[in-house]
């Protein structure tokens, strides 16, 4: 079995799609350009030596600013309707390229650039986002004319694989900052991936081996669309923005393990319907069989992922072939790697607990202090809370919609408290998966952490801190706390006083860590 984008393959003509069917996906739904109809532009790209000039300004500057400055040229460009298709094709190639090293630094530094404000954090994302929307509006309004170019159309045809190319990239990042937000994803977004593809089958270019951009190597049409299948099959939506951005450059550094293929075998763990409005799906049953169906899998992937680990954990570092785009730690990247290899297994991975379906209301608070506040009896009334609904629960925690409130904060990682419906009871959990199912709702996976948290402000070597204790403590065992991370100290015990008894405790390991809490154990000293 050959890896996607490797020399030797034979070409593939028999896509099904007509070049009129893949046109309407392509363009379907492409804003009307606004204009000046004239013969001549004044645009200040139409001059050779001002483009030339604008471009190296783009690439000199800061990514945020970069971005923002590609974006407003785009939108220039796409509204001036006296540029012809051949000179329009090219600048929007020409800016992507002066772009691309800062659209993808911005991608790398999400949410880091924020500085932990929300507001930057929302300015860097919509940036970065809309960037590569723009761009692929761009791409698809050269097609929707190239459709109705009539001569004209001649004069870019030898630029088709590269605009194919270019396209299914640019759905390809702006699919990843969606991720960065869990979404949702359109199903035009499938369509217009899907027709790219096929158009490029159909023109025999999907296996022909190019440089997308210049210094970055050689890669097929069809690799590139086998990195947003296996990239949704790889179920982001459990990861964080970072995770999220390590694992597209180990989908990239694994892809050769990859293949995309029609034959229904018997090692197909995935397939997808590049003509229809669907995301890659696990192979329950063999769907319709039509001439744009493709097959994949990843056990030969998830064998090399294993070998990874084994070298990383060996070696206590990446190995220097493996590219991630910086620098990053062992316990940073194994387990993206741990992530990736179960979801390319053959076999699903099985739940550890039976899930029961309801429908029941859920109050819940965001973050370790709001969560303290809330326990502690220092916040009352329902300042603060939100309601969700659950959809299910299990011994290790729920299933639940959300609406998706204006300041947004929910994000994989991060702390909640939770009161269920009619109880007076408190639950302390993490969100472990979130996927957006509209604009304004979300479907999330919480991790029960305690069903018994308490709220105890704590004396650490004489600093106040506010902590929650998760276990009942016991003397001579163990029990969790979760703290605000700079509160934890290595040998610097906490003291504190719980139902009219002083406990003492003392750090040991680090379990895990999250965007405002750190949860440790503590040996239980004295409780008396």
């Amino acid at each position: 079995m050959r890896a996607a984008g490797r020399r030797g393959w034979p070409d593939d003509d028999s896509a099904g799609a007509t070049g009129y069917a893949i046109a309407e996906i392509l363009t379907k739904d492409i804003p009307p350009m606004l204009g000046f109809f004239s013969s001549k532009t004044s645009h200040p790209l139409a001059d050779a030596r001002e483009a030339k000039r604008i471009f190296g300004e783009i690439a000199s500057r800061e990514p945020q600013a970069a971005v923002e400055d590609a974006g407003a040229w785009l939108e220039s460009v796409a509204a001036d309707e006296s540029f012809k298709l051949a000179q329009r094709l090219e600048l929007n190639l020409k800016l992507d390229e002066a772009t691309v090293a800062h659209a993808r630094r911005l991608g790398r530094g999400y949410p880091v650039l924020g500085g932990g404000s929300r507001v930057l954090e929302s300015r860097q994302w919509q940036t970065g986002h809309d960037y590569w929307q723009q761009l692929v509006a761009a791409y698809r309004d050269c097609l929707d004319r190239l459709s109705k170019a009539g001569k004209e159309a001649e004069t870019i045809r030898p630029q088709l694989p590269m605009l194919y190319g270019r396209l299914i990239h640019a759905l390809a990042a702006q699919f990843k900052w969606k991720h960065f937000r869990y979404g949702p994803i359109d199903p035009e977004f499938w369509l217009t991936l899907g027709g790219a593809y096929l158009a490029a089958v159909e023109a025999k270019v999907a296996q022909k081996l190019m440089p997308l951009y210049a210094g970055n190597g050689e890669t097929t049409i069809e690799a590139e669309y086998l990195k947003v299948l296996v990239f949704h099959s790889s179920s982001l939506d459990n990861l964080r923005p970072l995770q999220i951005e390590i694992a597209e450059h180990f989908i990239a550094y694994f892809l050769p393990y990859f293949s995309l293929i029609r034959e229904v075998r018997p090692e197909n763990v995935y397939w997808v319907d590049a003509a229809k409005p669907l995301p890659p799906t696990r192979l329950a049953k063999l769907p319709e069989v039509t001439p744009t169906l493709r097959f994949f899998n990843g056990t030969r992937a998830m064998e090399a992922v294993a070998k990874t680990m084994e070298q990383i954990r060996g070696e206590s570092r990446v190995p220097p072939g493996i590219n991630l785009g910086a620098q990053y730690g062992v316990d940073t990247v194994i387990p993206v790697l741990e992530h990736l290899a179960m979801c390319w297994a053959p076999k699903p991975p099985m739940r550890s607990n039976v899930r029961r379906r309801i429908n029941s209301g859920l109050k819940v608070v965001n973050g370790l202090s709001g969560v303290h506040q809330r326990l502690s009896g220092r916040s009352n009334g329902a300042e603060g809370i939100e309601a969700w609904v659950v959809d299910d629960v299990s011994l290790g925690g729920f299933g639940a919609q959300a609406p998706v409130s204006r300041n947004d904060w929910i994000r994989i990682g991060v702390m909640v408290g939770m009161q269920p419906e009619g109880g007076d009871n408190w639950l302390l959990g993490i969100v472990r998966r979130y996927v957006r199912t509209g604009q304004n709702q979300g479907a999330v996976g919480i991790e029960t952490l305690s069903k018994t948290p308490r709220a105890v402000f704590a004396d650490a070597g004489g600093l106040p801190t506010e902590a929650m204790l998760l276990d009942v403590p016991e003397v001579g065992e163990y029990a969790r706390m979760a703290l605000p991370p700079n509160a934890l100290e290595d040998k610097m015990a906490l003291v504190f006083d719980l139902d009219d008894k002083k406990a003492r405790l003392h750090p040991r390991e680090t379990l895990m860590t999250g965007p405002d809490f750190v949860v440790a154990n503590f040996f239980v000293q004295s409780f008396s």
